[in-house]
């Protein structure tokens, strides 16, 4: 048996709860890891209020929270490539085993090993964050010298794609809430607090013909609020809002297999993809975790360290 946090129904915080349950038995295609960090996104509380369906996978409640996470392999279902039983492995939970946990399965075909080198925290933040932001730059696949917007940059996959277009040579501006700005600022972005200032305004004089690319990751009122910025508005790609499509932009495009987590693990390596941990939370603090990232209070990634 081995401890989990997860929720009842679907919900709000209040239908969370802790419990215990035997280590899941991986079936096709699937490995079963000792977690040793989990990673907190904001996708984790929508799946428990139920806004998602069909990213669960179909699992009776009580259901386990989070959706990536590095650990250890202990066990392999059958038809499972390339990870064997104690490598060290980063993946994503895409048949709803959870991360919140001491124990659960990833999907192997999502899975990869953690190359040396490479901590088990940071290998933990890639397969959301890292990938996310791999994916939103390679779609505009902007040469350097380029101008981008993040929209919503303060948070961990903000950073995260902050980071790599600074690396990729491209001029950033991000738009963030006043606590976010010290975060981005550091890695280099030109910081818009639309707490304290007419963000369209601001982002018209600092880029008087528009930008070259917007990456949005508030949506809502907000993407449409920002989406006249671009030059061209095929050059906004939303991460989490499809009503995209109707200002002209794209919906991301993610790549969740194993070469995208790879090559995300070689950029967190050579330094380009490093990813900005704010907070780090034993297992029995995953309450306030979530809560954090729920809301909108955090700054940079959010990470739970079970073992």
């Amino acid at each position: 048996m081995g401890q989990a946090w997860g929720f009842g129904k679907h919900g709000g915080p209040e239908v969370q709860q802790f419990f215990d349950r035997p280590d899941p038995d991986p079936g096709r295609g699937e490995v079963l890891i000792r977690v040793h960090v989990a990673g907190v996104n904001p996708l984790d509380h929508a799946l428990r209020s139920g806004s998602v369906p069909g990213l669960d996978g179909g699992r009776p409640f009580p259901r386990v929270l989070g959706m990536e996470a590095a650990g250890t392999v202990l066990a392999r279902g059958e038809d499972v490539d390339g990870l064997e039983v104690g490598d060290a492995v980063f993946g994503f939970a895409l048949t709803g085993g959870g991360t919140y946990a001491e124990t659960t399965v990833l999907s192997a075909p999502n899975t990869a090993r953690i190359p040396a080198g490479l901590s088990a925290t940071v290998a933990a933040t890639l397969p959301v964050a890292g990938t996310t932001a791999v994916d939103a730059l390679d779609q505009l696949g902007l040469p350097a010298g380029a101008t981008v917007l993040v929209n919503g940059v303060g948070g961990g996959v903000g950073l995260a794609v902050a980071r790599l277009a600074i690396g990729r040579e491209l001029r950033v501006i991000g738009t963030g809430s006043t606590a976010k700005r010290e975060h981005a600022e550091a890695i280099g972005v030109r910081f818009i607090d639309y707490t304290a200032e007419d963000v369209v305004a601001a982002a018209r004089e600092l880029v008087p013909d528009g930008f070259d690319g917007i990456v949005d990751l508030v949506g809502g009122t907000s993407l449409r609020t920002v989406a006249p910025l671009a030059r061209d508005p095929r050059t906004v790609i939303a991460v989490g809002d499809m009503s995209v499509l109707d200002v002209g932009g794209r919906f991301i495009e993610r790549r969740l297999d194993r070469e995208n987590l790879e090559r995300s693990a070689r950029l967190a390596l050579d330094g380009v993809l490093a990813p900005v941990i704010t907070a780090v939370h034993p297992l029995s603090d995953a309450p306030a975790a979530l809560a954090t990232v729920e809301n909108g209070h955090a700054s940079g990634k959010v990470v739970i360290k079970v073992a």
